[in-house]
């Protein structure tokens, strides 16, 4: 799991023509009135950190909050992956077995791929906001961004589409650079159980091959018994769980913030204590609505990994109600609040930081 909490001042500061731009609520006119094409001073560095402010920004606290969080989503893989009936019995036999690097085993892709698919993502779906905004204020006269941004006012129905159809956008676009290196990621955490399941009668040598080997030697054995498309072993779950998760966590996000916002009185959409609130929440909401599909993606992909290329591979219904599609769902909304509060947190310190940098 995985970005993704932007509009006028809200987190997200790309500068756009100025017709598309939302009146600013907190007056910083010069830094969001920048035409696109207005490249900085090649003699100040603080011009061009300005200008990709939400890049840096996002980089930084995506490796902060993936590293402070891996473990837990650890745990989850292999709960789903595994079926262990509770979250202390999964850390003591993971302990056990592969001591305390274990509940790391696999981190080097998410700290990568992590870092990259966020900032992607949230690159496509600022702009996938700004043109669905633009679509809406031209069907119903009133642009969502200006009613999001004006203290005071609440989550509509126009808000809701234009922030969800923007995420949804950014889901599908980023599915095809996060799936390789979330199937690498799933591997490394599940190797030594998967070297314990015989996969067929015949061999079980392809599970024990993905024991102790790193996150390039994970991707090499995927391609060895695979192929080089067995990277992307499980793309349309992948897909579908994006697109619908990344819908549900940007609608959620802004909606939050804005009741947040009008909740504590505060006069910006992004004060620290709305967007803790928003981030927790938007974990909490997506994961509850998109994890079984989650669960079967985890399950398909791990029996892909157990077999060679062209061998005929089980795939589990997704099943909505029922219980044991949710094994693993309390360690991964915890994972998914930690996650959010300490991302969002940091995002918005950090921009905040460069932004007061002298130009």
């Amino acid at each position: 799991m995985s970005g993704q909490e932007q509009q006028g001042e809200v987190i997200f500061h790309f500068s756009l023509p100025h017709h598309t731009q939302p009146p600013s609520i907190n007056g910083n006119h010069k830094s969001q009135n920048r035409p696109p094409e207005a490249m900085p001073n090649q003699d100040h560095p603080q011009a061009w950190v300005k200008m990709y402010r939400t890049e840096i920004a996002a980089s930084v606290s995506s490796v902060l909050s993936t590293s402070a969080s891996y473990p837990l989503d650890s745990i989850k893989t292999r709960m789903q992956a595994y079926g262990f009936r509770s979250v202390t019995g999964c850390i003591r036999h993971s302990y056990q077995t592969e001591g305390l690097k274990g509940f790391w085993r696999g981190s080097a892709a998410p700290l990568f791929s992590v870092t990259l698919v966020r900032t992607a993502s949230f690159s496509v779906y600022q702009k996938a906001k700004y043109l669905y905004a633009g679509w809406l204020q031209g069907l119903t006269g009133t642009s969502p961004l200006v009613h999001v941004n004006t203290p005071g006012t609440y989550p509509n129905l126009a808000t809701a589409l234009c922030f969800g159809a923007a995420g949804a956008t950014a889901g599908a676009a980023v599915s095809t650079i996060a799936c390789p290196f979330e199937l690498t990621k799933l591997s490394a955490q599940i190797s030594v159980l998967m070297a314990k399941t015989k996969a067929s009668s015949l061999d079980d040598s392809i599970s024990r091959s993905y024991q102790k080997k790193g996150t390039f030697g994970t991707a090499a054995n995927i391609i060895k018994h695979r192929g080089v498309l067995g990277l992307y072993s499980g793309f349309r779950l992948h897909l579908l769980r994006d697109v619908a998760g990344t819908a549900v966590y940007f609608a959620t996000y802004e909606s939050c913030k804005q009741v947040a916002g009008s909740a504590f009185n505060t006069t910006t959409a992004s004060s620290p204590a709305a967007v803790a609130v928003a981030g927790a929440m938007c974990g909490l909401v997506s994961w509850a609505c998109i994890y079984p599909i989650d669960s079967v993606k985890s399950v398909y992909q791990r029996n892909c990994l157990m077999h060679g290329r062209g061998e005929p591979v089980n795939r589990p219904k997704i099943e909505f109600f029922n219980r044991n599609s949710y094994r693993g769902l309390s360690v991964s909304m915890g994972r998914s609040c930690v996650v959010n509060v300490i991302f969002f947190s940091m995002f918005e310190f950090v921009k905040r930081r460069i932004n007061a940098l002298e130009d």
